[in-house]
């Protein structure tokens, strides 16, 4: 009697589904479209639910300091992510370079490619030209480096126009605000209103990187760490490829 009523305990529970889990994930702007996707694949297969908080990485690191209830952190600036680790707020052993991304100069409506390296001052106008923050966000800190690196960070400081992250950069060029912006290339291709024109040079600035790692307040919770050996997988890659993504 004991045994069959012990196997029937064992059965019952071997018979429950697993409880589907919710999981929250800061993620980089830039990443919006692709991970959306990409998450809405995951919870198909698993049931697990990645809740998705997207922003520029510096809030998002801000935030994560300041005991938001992050379990997953991926940004589009490894400074920051350096950062968080520095203070012990990720699990280091779960840290990975995720995905890679180049830097374009935009216009706005259908625009065709420039010749040579553009005079983007002279490009303006009386127009303004479109980026993230400048020292904060990493698509602004990506973009004041390539400028740099072409001699023109000086004559187009003043025209400037910052935003507080690439996509609001970007939505800026889309309705018409400002001529110019300078952008992922992965958003540019999210965006029917602008054009990529011109591709900046990757020794104009540093290799641009989404790393990625748990946090240590989710460290010994098993979903988001899950979630992330999946964006590793030749599934995932092929969706982030779709979106103009690269890997490390």
């Amino acid at each position: 009697m004991i045994r069959h009523l012990s196997a029937l305990i064992l059965g019952a529970v071997l018979a429950t589904p697993a409880v589907a889990t919710d999981f929250n994930v800061f993620a980089a702007a830039s990443l919006s479209d692709a991970l959306g996707e990409a998450a809405q694949v995951y919870q198909g297969a698993t049931g697990d639910r990645a809740v998705l908080v997207f922003a520029g990485s510096s809030a998002l690191a801000r935030q994560i300091q300041a005991g938001a209830p992050a379990d997953l952190f991926i940004s589009a600036s490894t400074d920051w992510m350096e950062t968080l680790a520095g203070e012990g707020l990720i699990d280091g052993a779960t840290r990975v370079d995720l995905l890679g991304n180049s830097l374009v100069l935009v216009a706005h409506g259908a625009a065709a490619p420039l010749e040579g390296t553009p005079d983007i001052a002279a490009l303006l106008g009386e127009g303004r030209l479109a980026m993230a923050l400048v020292d904060a966000v990493p698509a602004g800190v990506y973009g004041k480096a390539a400028l740099s690196f072409l001699g023109q960070w000086a004559a187009v400081e003043p025209r400037v126009a910052q935003a507080d992250n690439v996509r609001a950069a970007l939505a800026l060029v889309a309705t018409g605000e400002a001529p110019y912006g300078i952008v992922y290339a992965t958003d540019a291709a999210a965006e029917a209103e602008a054009s990529v024109v011109y591709t900046f040079p990757a020794e104009s600035h540093a290799p641009i990187l989404y790393p990625a790692a748990v946090t240590s307040a989710a460290a010994e919770a098993p979903t988001a760490a899950a979630f992330l050996d999946w964006l590793q997988s030749d599934e995932a890659q092929a969706i982030f490829a779709r979106h103009g993504f690269t890997t490390p």
